[in-house]
């Protein structure tokens, strides 16, 4: 049991995650303030002693991602010439994730870059939610714990509505995750291959699996430009039948994936969780967000009181 006072504090992204984790945990979310000054630069203050205590950021990195990750670079600062004892960064989504390798010479590894920087400033810990590739916790060297929300989602799914659903990947790369889904909910697999053009053009080439007579679940870990929404063709050009649902992790929730989701009839609903802050211009009747907050609770409270969490973590 640690000796040294548990405290919540949250960056300016998403003050309703940290406020619901904090009110779980039996908590308030610790005084700081965020200035956005004239020139655009970002100015932190922790408006109360923190010395020698557990600090646990709350802090997604969506919408403004540079400025939401300068924040909390900026805090992590703070806290540690405040004299905190250790500072963990809790990201329920991490930023340039993305961007984990070198697709094409010359290109940056940002996502390594965000580590860099995220180490460097003296971060004990890092708790991030369903990462783009898992294996990018091999970029840190502090402890790192990957979270997933597929327990979550999947249970939005055990329902008779869903008995002869299957669950769609929709390419080869998220093939382990819907494996999860499939496994956790006893529905067949089914993968898409797609081709994909620049960054947010795809097309689907191959289908894996029988989609005939079922209910198509498509799962993601995030949902940027709706690209994926546009592939619905070739699941129900090879028989796929009902409304179509969705469930990912983080809605990114571009502006062309909501126009996707409010003119295609064929989806009924986009299941997704609070890591990322909807915004009312987000909102939609078709969206159904379900709370990460109490897995975040109870991952902080386990680390904070040195328990093993092992069991908590499901790799997807």
């Amino acid at each position: 049991m640690s000796v040294h006072p548990l405290r919540i504090f949250s960056g300016s992204s998403h003050p309703e995650l940290a406020n619901e984790v904090a009110a779980i945990l039996g908590t308030t979310v610790g005084r700081s303030s965020t200035q956005r000054l004239p020139d655009s630069e970002i100015h932190v203050m922790i408006d109360e002693v923190v010395r020698d205590q557990d600090i646990f950021l709350i802090q997604p990195c969506s919408v403004p991602v540079n400025d939401n990750l300068i924040e909390m670079l900026l805090y992590l600062d703070a806290f540690r010439r405040a004299s905190a004892h250790s500072v963990n960064l809790v990201i329920p989504y991490f930023p340039y994730a993305r961007q984990d390798r070198m697709a094409r010479g010359r290109e940056a590894i940002s996502a390594r870059v965000v580590v860099n920087l995220v180490e460097t400033l003296g971060a004990a810990r890092v708790v991030y939610v369903d990462i783009h590739n898992r294996a990018m916790q091999g970029f840190f060297n502090i402890p790192v714990d990957p979270l997933t929300a597929i327990p979550l989602l999947a249970e939005y799914f055990r329902k008779p509505e869903f008995a002869n659903a299957a669950i769609v990947s929709p390419d080869v790369g998220r093939a382990g995750m819907a494996g999860k889904y499939a496994e956790r909910l006893n529905l067949p697999l089914v993968i898409m291959q797609k081709r994909r053009f620049g960054f947010q053009n795809t097309e689907t080439t191959h289908v894996v699996g029988e989609i005939a007579g079922h209910r198509p679940i498509v799962i993601d870990d995030l949902m940027a430009s709706g690209s994926v929404m546009k592939q619905l063709d070739a699941l129900y050009d090879r028989g796929a039948e009902g409304s179509a649902y969705f469930a990912v992790t983080h809605p990114v929730l571009l502006p062309s994936a909501l126009e996707i989701l409010e003119k295609e009839e064929r989806i009924e609903k986009l299941v997704t969780t609070n890591t990322i802050p909807l915004p009312p211009d987000k909102r939609h009747p078709k969206i159904v967000t379900l709370s990460v907050a109490g897995m975040l609770a109870d991952i902080i409270s386990r680390i904070h009181r040195g328990v093993s969490i092992s069991e908590k973590l499901i790799l997807a």
